[in-house]
């Protein structure tokens, strides 16, 4: 029998030495121990000796023993398939007679090992595990019992879905009820275990659970005042999750739940308060939220802003006594990865840019170095959203409280009242216009304050108020305001230098062209920067610097801007390498300033190009094969553009031996995509000397068919911009293009699908009515698309312009459809600024009445807004629209377009009898 096993003592004595070696500081020794681990993995029996040594050698250390075990967990996550069933029957047994350890190391490792194996889809190949597990719960042993409460905790936050699953026969229904029982038990930590345990199946609502939902939410109650910290942690994380599920329960206790969230905000163990903080995010986000918070707002106010003081520990953490550090290398483990934004191609709108899907994330996280989540930011988001809910009702308690903290001689409390008011601003912003013309002064002083944990909160805070100080007298608030920022962002001190390039880039996206006359002193401060940033902080700088370029467009084309701003870019530029990630945050603005300086930027152009394509054949294609790997290539043939590609990409590689191949980083392929974009916009057909040279358009070919949906979405960004700027290159590959355009036409990835019906629409234009071929691939799935509920703005915006275009190349082909998208057509043009496209695709329409009429016919309650008949198209081609006008006219009936043009706003109805007398 299997469970007989017995270790040969040498062998047993080669693998302790080894895992007593393990645990050496010295890295060599490390990585020789991790060589010969994996060279044991050839024996079968070798996890035998694992958990031989985890479970039975009980005369050794501890540590040793539990190492042991956490090795086996990773042979099982990586070859559990090839173990032979002898060994997993022999580490499945000894897991279940050993959950009970006298050691919680022991035990925990055990319990981790366990759950380990039921994830590999073994809770199937295992059915006595669950049983087992629940019937030790009730031994009189209290290590057996919270050994087995420990695995079952890990089980239920690894396996949750599975758990209640007719494959295994609902096991839930037994254990919801039996985890309820221990939550009376008399020990904290099982107590502990039962809550955690149940509060998996919250969020998901468990049928198990919601069948039971009255004793949990008693047995919560009768918890409530536990002395044990990690019990209240669980009982408030329960209630924080029933608010987004079972308010309908909770509503009856509201009151006295409020009162006891209030209690936990302000327990002494800080994971309980700031568990209990959470209860107010998730409240705000309820409709009942004002009803049933409005009288406790007296109390709660000060609590939350209580919360945003800085503790002891966070100063220590954040270095907070230090004041000047900028000469101090950075810690490359404190600097976060950076996610690209592929690009995504918007409509600009009336009264204003073009809206963003999602919003930037203007957070409350001020302390970017402690990335967790802690009491002070909690609190703050807190006061964020509520202020959010209550709006100017919320300033009633707080103003009160930031007289004395705003003006407080602590600077520990001072700071806390300026974060105070930097979380306000979005909520309670009108009522707080009176007394801006007060405080914006008195934030500027704070700029230049002697701590510089207070200068870096400012800089936020000040942020947050920026859209009012744009739009006051410049020389009183934006001048001075610019003034200090540009000093913070030399400041000595290194948060504050990030605090203030990040309010600055904030300040540059309100201010836009305003910023045109300190242009020269803005870019003097940044480039001096250059030469004064660690790695960090450079990576804000270049967002800063895209983020000018962004706001003021044109007019950083002089030629003294470009001499200032671009060497060091250019040297920046140099010095990276191809496999450096930082090149992403300068490939981004460097794509920003191509697109704002557009000749300007030829010079520049070259290398820049050049680099950008090589990092996409990179990426896609190279692939240095070890001398033993056979390689073989074949032959892409695209029009009259060859190439000869390896087969094996990288990825594929990656896929057929994953030990010796990394799978290429694609966001490499994706920015330089973008940043090919950003050249063809701002130089427009100054890049077809570059695209002549290259073999981008094959490279794009392949990159518009990749896995990836982001690298799509660059390369359908990229072939619209390519269209619009040469032609000429793009049209001998239209066969091969537009039947993946058609496939990509799928609403469910937002942002590929925007970008792939603008890149049609483009092409529809330059090739007029060579289009007809093409329409069928796309022209059903566009008109699904703009029917569709809950399509986002941007989509709908592109999607009608592309129809109107494609209808204004090929009439015949899309006015059948007409009475398809008419409407829809209509309302989604409403806001959109007057642009070539939006009057080309309005042509489209005109062209369509003309030869559909009947199609608008039904359409008596469309509203043809100033929008679709803009001024300057009527002005452009009066005749034109007259015509058009005409024929609808005479086609529907005096009665019919009588309801038609009713809808009409007067400003419009007012220029057609002017234009037309109709």
């Amino acid at each position: 029998m299997e469970c007989q096993w017995k270790p040969d003592e040498q062998g047993l004595q080669q693998i302790l030495h080894l895992l007593k070696e393990s645990q050496s500081p010295d890295t060599s020794t490390q990585r020789s121990v991790q060589q010969k681990l994996e060279q044991l993995n050839q024996y079968p029996d070798f996890n035998n000796y694992l958990i031989f040594v985890l479970t039975k050698l009980k005369t050794e250390d501890e540590p040793t023993r539990s190492l042991s075990g956490l090795i086996l967990k990773n042979n099982v996550k990586a070859h559990y398939q090839n173990f032979p069933n002898g060994v997993s029957d022999f580490i499945k047994n000894e897991c279940l007679q050993n959950i009970g350890d006298s050691s919680p190391l022991i035990r925990a490792t055990v319990g981790i090992l366990i759950t380990t194996i039921a994830s590999k889809g073994e809770l199937q190949n295992w059915p006595e595990l669950l049983p087992k597990l629940c019937l030790l719960l009730d031994s009189e042993d209290y290590n057996t019992c919270e050994g087995a409460f420990g695995a079952l905790q890990k089980i239920c936050e690894d396996s949750a879905e599975i758990l209640d699953s007719d494959m295994l026969d609902r096991p839930l229904n037994v254990m919801i009820p039996k985890f309820l029982q221990f939550f009376k038990h008399s020990s904290p930590k099982i107590r502990s275990h039962a809550i955690a345990c149940v509060n998996q199946f919250i969020i998901s609502r468990t049928q198990a659970l919601m069948l039971h939902i009255d004793p949990f939410i008693e047995n919560l109650f009768a918890l409530a005042g536990d002395e044990e910290p990690e019990v209240r942690k669980n009982v408030c994380r329960a209630l924080v999750m029933l608010l987004e599920v079972r308010l309908d329960r909770l509503l009856p206790h509201m009151h006295n739940i409020i009162e006891y969230m209030l209690q936990r905000t302000q327990d002494q163990d800080e994971n309980v308060a700031l568990e209990a903080c959470e209860f107010w995010l998730t409240l705000a986000e309820q409709p009942v939220c004002k009803e049933v918070l409005c009288g406790h707002l007296p109390k709660l106010i000060p609590v939350l802003v209580n919360g945003m003081k800085y503790s002891e520990i966070d100063i220590i953490l954040l270095k907070g006594d230090v004041e000047e550090d900028e000469a101090i290398p950075d810690n490359e483990q404190d600097i976060r990865p950076r996610f690209h934004r592929s690009r995504t191609v918007a409509q600009q709108h009336e009264g204003g840019d073009s809206i963003e899907e999602e919003d930037d994330e203007d957070d409350l996280d001020d302390d970017e170095t402690i990335s967790d989540w802690n009491l002070r930011k909690c609190s703050a988001a807190a006061l964020d959203v509520l202020a959010n809910v209550f709006r100017d009702d919320l300033l009633l308690h707080i103003l009160p409280l930031l007289k004395e903290l705003l003006f407080h001689p602590e600077w520990l409390i001072k700071e806390s009242g300026i974060l105070v008011l930097g979380a306000i601003a979005e909520g309670c912003m009108q009522g707080m216009i009176p007394y801006l013309p007060e405080l914006i002064p008195h934030l500027v002083q704070c700029l230049s304050d002697k701590k510089a944990l207070v200068r870096s909160i400012t800089c936020w805070t000040l942020s947050r108020y920026a859209h009012w100080v744009v739009s006051q007298p410049p020389d009183i608030y934006l001048k001075p305001l610019m003034t200090e920022l540009l000093k913070r962002i030399l400041d000595s001190n290194k948060r504050v230098q990030e605090a203030a390039c990040s309010a600055f880039a904030t300040l540059e996206e309100e201010a836009c062209t305003e910023l045109v006359p300190y242009l020269a002193y803005i870019l003097d401060t940044l480039v001096f920067a250059f030469g004064k940033y660690q790695h960090k902080n450079l990576l804000i700088l270049y967002d800063a610097i895209g983020t000018l370029a962004d706001s003021v467009g044109h007019h950083l084309n002089k030629p003294e801007y470009i001499e200032m701003l671009m060497p060091p870019l250019i040297q920046k530029w140099n010095q990276l390498k191809d496999e450096d990630k930082d090149l992403f945050p300068l490939l981004e603005c460097l794509s920003s300033v191509a697109t704002a300086l557009q000749s300007g930027f030829l010079p520049y152009c070259e290398p820049v190009y050049q680099r950008c394509v090589n990092l996409v054949q990179k990426t896609l294609a190279q692939a240095v094969v070890r001398s033993h790997t056979i390689t073989h290539t074949h032959t892409h043939t695209l029009i009259s553009l060859e190439y000869h590609m390896i087969t094996f990409s990288v990825s594929q590689l990656h896929q057929t031996q994953p030990e010796f191949y990394e799978a290429p980083d694609k966001d490499f392929m994706i920015v330089a995509l973008d940043l090919l974009s950003g050249l063809a916009e701002g130089l427009g057909g100054n890049i077809e000397q570059l695209v002549a040279r290259s073999n981008i358009l094959t490279l794009m070919y392949e990159c518009m068919q990749d896995k990836m949906p982001e690298v799509r979405q660059s390369s359908f960004a990229l072939l619209g911009d390519l269209t619009k700027a040469c032609f000429q290159h793009v049209k001998p590959c239209i066969a091969n293009l537009m039947p993946i355009l058609g496939t990509n036409l799928n609403p469910e990835l937002i942002s590929v699908c925007n970008n792939a019906t603008w890149a049609i629409g483009e092409i529809s234009i330059q090739m007029g009515s060579e289009m007809q071929p093409y329409v069928p691939m796309v022209l059903q799935q566009l008109v699904e698309i703009i029917n569709r509920p809950n399509t986002p703005k941007t989509l709908l915006e592109n999607t009608a312009i592309t129809i109107g275009r494609l209808g204004y190349v090929c009439p015949q082909e899309v006015a059948p459809m007409l009475q398809q998208f008419i409407r829809p057509w209509c309302t989604s043009l409403r806001n959109i600024r007057d642009n070539e496209e939006k009057d080309s695709a309005f042509r489209g329409i005109c062209t369509m009445i003309t030869v559909n009429p009947g199609g608008v016919v039904q359409v008596r309650h469309v509203i043809l807004t100033d929008v679709s008949l803009s001024a300057s198209t009527i002005e452009n081609d009066p005749l034109y629209d007259y015509g058009c006008m005409l024929h609808t006219q005479n086609q529907v009936g005096d009665e019919n377009w009588r309801h038609f043009s009713d809808q009409f706003p007067l400003p419009l109805k007012e220029r057609l009898a002017a234009f037309y007398g109709v």
